[in-house]
């Protein structure tokens, strides 16, 4: 402890949260080898050739597979006419072709727009249009919805791929079952496309001209409403994740203080690649140590997704509050082994207690809780891997990484005062994609990023967040943070699910309303009052109560109190 205290002074006396690292992390990351994140993929395929890379449906794809369907598919897309830095949209959800893809868009030197496939016609014109993408790739199930947005947009190029086709002989049952008795896929015409097969076999016999992209050049958009209701383009360099893949690295030592590492690190996808958490911790980070990803296409079906977690032995399992607390609901459970897991992460919203602690009577694994966005590549902080309790923290800044809780002129406030949120370090982007006004309102003189959210730092290093700046409801002029009306309501055994809002009031301003989805269908509103009273002070207390059968969610699963507001 007294090195790392001395090495805390050392690098900046206010940087406080060193003085907690685990003893084998570093208060700084090296300058990588790695340029860009085709260097990446290429040096890992090769080292890696013979092992399995991503595994989807039961077919697995090594990383020689992978190597060479995105080479193909690389080439492809350079012989297209396509100039270096333009943007590619992929809008696929976790199947083999989603990799493929997006290292293909980066071996060419394109930037990749990842699209949600859940999207509507209106929304997806918008981001097809903002971005400028001048090709997409799609799976057939969403072909109708670009169908109907792509005439106004640039995107000329089209490849439309379906479910089965890298999956072997299998695939030609599953695109039957998708196409014919599931009827997963409505009627779509989109004239000159190209099949991802075709365009497999064409790239095949072409050549590949480098990359030709640095550090700074931008490797992808990853669109996020932000601290304002405006859908904006996060420009996300090749240092940015290659700096956010280092020093979640570094923080990954943690886990091995007092075990061996396992030859090959598997890892739970369930979360969608077209996510930035997906993204980063499963899909670059397995990448880089040759790891394997077992992706899951469809984890809101949690049944199915807890009969694919029970046949292999997992060792990194990125989740939400949400997806932890449906398995655990699930009767099919208990027959997951967690005897090898390493490292449960909790991330895109936050880990509620009761949820935490009857996950780890359950596995005796902790949810480690960790924090970040799509403008911080995400991962800005994170718990202690080597924890063995859950904290209901956010941990400390990760390597090369500042944190600052600032008040509304932008002055530092006090030890265990509330601010914003600030963020300064190699992983925050390059700005909001050609909205310079909206990059100028986020950015601090100094560096720093405002997040919008809300949170204190106490005297070890450690961060707490009450809640989204936005989310806040005023209250008689006092401040009520959702999240700790929800968790205090998630408590209660007979609540499956809580959701807080404010609504407007005549006496008080706003007052708090609450959203409830029962696990009990004999829990009344008296007894949800009953539990309120005896755990919140007067003014925190939801005086508004609704009981419904599901709450809306985002496609990774977290609670939109947004749509909640615009219904209340």
């Amino acid at each position: 402890m007294q090195e790392q205290d001395a090495r805390a002074t050392a690098a900046s006396p206010a940087k406080i949260w060193l003085a907690s690292y685990p003893p084998v992390v570093p208060a700084e990351i090296e300058p990588s080898r790695d340029t860009s994140l085709s260097d990446v993929l290429e040096a890992s395929c090769k080292r890696h050739a013979a092992r399995i890379a991503f595994t989807s449906m039961g077919r697995d794809m090594t990383y020689g597979d992978l190597d060479e369907k995105s080479r193909a598919i690389a080439a492809w897309l350079q012989s297209i006419g396509l100039a270096r830095g333009d943007r590619v949209a992929v809008m696929m959800p976790n199947v083999l072709q989603n990799p493929v893809a997006v290292y293909a868009i980066l071996r060419a030197g394109f930037v990749v727009v990842n699209i949600n496939p859940l999207y509507t016609p209106r929304e997806l014109e918008y981001q097809l249009d903002d971005s400028g993408a001048k090709a997409i790739f799609v799976l057939e199930n969403f072909a109708r919805t670009l169908q109907q947005a792509v005439a106004k947009t640039k995107a000329k190029h089209i490849v439309v791929t379906a479910m089965g086709d890298l999956l072997g002989l299998k695939g030609h049952l599953v695109n039957f079952v998708v196409r014919k008795v599931k009827k997963m896929v409505p009627a779509w015409s989109l004239p000159g496309h190209v099949s991802f097969r075709a365009a497999l076999q064409k790239g095949a016999g072409l050549p590949l001209a480098p990359a030709g992209r640095g550090g700074s050049d931008v490797a992808f958009l990853q669109y996020t409403g932000g601290t304002t209701g405006i859908s904006k383009g996060a420009a996300l360099t090749h240092a940015n994740l290659i700096a956010n893949r280092d020093q979640i690295l570094l923080w990954l030592r943690a886990c091995f203080i007092d075990r061996p590492q396992p030859e090959v690190l598997r890892f739970v996808c369930a979360l969608p690649l077209y996510h930035i958490f997906a993204l980063t911790v499963n899909s670059l980070m397995g990448i880089s140590v040759g790891g394997h990803n077992v992706l899951i296409a469809n984890p809101r079906d949690i049944p199915a997704f807890t009969r694919e977690m029970a046949r292999y032995r997992f060792h990194i399992f990125p989740g939400l509050n949400t997806l932890f607390n449906a398995m655990m609901n699930c009767p099919d459970f208990g027959k997951i082994d967690f005897s090898q897991m390493l490292l449960v992460l909790g991330g895109g919203m936050a880990v509620q207690r009761p949820v935490a602690e009857r996950w780890f009577e359950r596995t005796g694994i902790s949810i480690t809780e960790g924090y970040g966005l799509s403008e911080t590549s995400p991962v800005a902080t994170a718990n202690r891997f080597d924890s063995r309790s859950f904290t209901g923290s956010i941990g400390l800044p990760l390597p090369s990484t500042e944190l600052a809780i600032r008040d509304d002129l932008g002055r530092d406030v006090g030890l265990g005062e509330i601010g914003e949120i600030c963020i300064r370090g190699p992983q925050v982007m390059a700005g909001y994609w050609q909205r310079p006004d909206e990059t100028l309102r986020v950015m601090t003189q100094d560096g720093f990023f405002r997040t919008g959210d809300m949170g204190f730092m106490s005297e070890d290093g450690y961060t707490r967040i009450v809640d989204r700046k936005k989310d806040m409801i005023l209250v008689s002029g006092f401040n009520v943070y959702p999240n700790e009306i929800e968790e205090v309501a998630a408590m209660l055994p007979g609540v499956l699910e809580a959701a807080a809002i404010g609504v407007p009031d005549e006496h008080s301003g706003e007052a708090v309303k609450l959203f409830i989805v029962k696990k009990d269908p004999a829990l009344t509103e008296e007894a949800l009052r009953a539990h309120c009273a005896a755990n919140l002070t007067n003014y925190k207390r939801p005086r508004h109560i609704e009981f419904r059968t599901e709450l809306p969610k985002s496609p990774v699963g977290k609670i939109l109190r947004k749509e909640l507001r615009g219904a209340a």
